[in-house]
């Protein structure tokens, strides 16, 4: 069982949108992305239901004793932890999710405010702006273990914020035409 959610005006961290990658150079190629939100939010809410919800429906009356370890394995075994449990820059008091995409499904829908389809030359989404996404959260229980994983669909750019790292959007303020000689 799964349950698709919408996550509005969360944060974007790690975004590989339109270019599959693997971890650390092993496994398959994934699209991926993180959202933070803040403890406080209605998203934070809602993916604690649903990580219940898909839990109850995998494993039954066993489902809050696996959840309990699921979430104590950590980003190995849990798509929501967190961010104080990571030292990267804008996690801490926040909560994280990571949603992965297989590259066999083709790159997650990514759009700007008017659902527009957005290119890697648009500069946007990057770490550190917002948006709303939209994930597919389930339990996994397979020969790989217990989990709970999200799968991304779609990311919607909603507004810009400050870039996580050295390289921010696209801008081309403070250039002007050049002429050829």
């Amino acid at each position: 069982m799964s349950t698709t959610l919408i996550l509005k005006n969360v944060r974007l961290a790690f975004p590989d949108l339109f270019e599959a990658k693997q971890f650390d150079g092993k496994g398959p190629f994934t699209y991926g992305a993180t959202f933070l939100m803040a403890p406080e939010s209605p998203e934070k809410a809602a993916l604690d239901a649903v990580m219940v919800e898909a839990a109850t429906a995998k494993w039954g009356a066993k489902a809050p004793e696996i959840l309990k370890a699921v979430k104590a394995g950590g980003s190995q075994k849990c798509c929501f932890v967190s961010g104080d449990s990571k030292a990267y820059d804008g996690f801490a008091g926040n909560w994280a999710l990571s949603a992965k995409r297989q590259q066999d499904s083709g790159h997650p829908k990514i759009v700007d405010q008017k659902l527009n389809d957005l290119s890697p030359s648009d500069g946007k989404p990057y770490g550190g702006c917002y948006v709303t996404a939209k994930v597919e959260i389930w339990a996994q229980d397979n020969s790989f273990g217990k989990a709970i994983r999200a799968t991304l669909i779609a990311v919607q750019f909603v507004k810009d914020g400050e870039a996580f790292s050295a390289t921010g959007p696209a801008d081309v303020g403070g250039l002007g035409e050049v002429e050829s000689d």
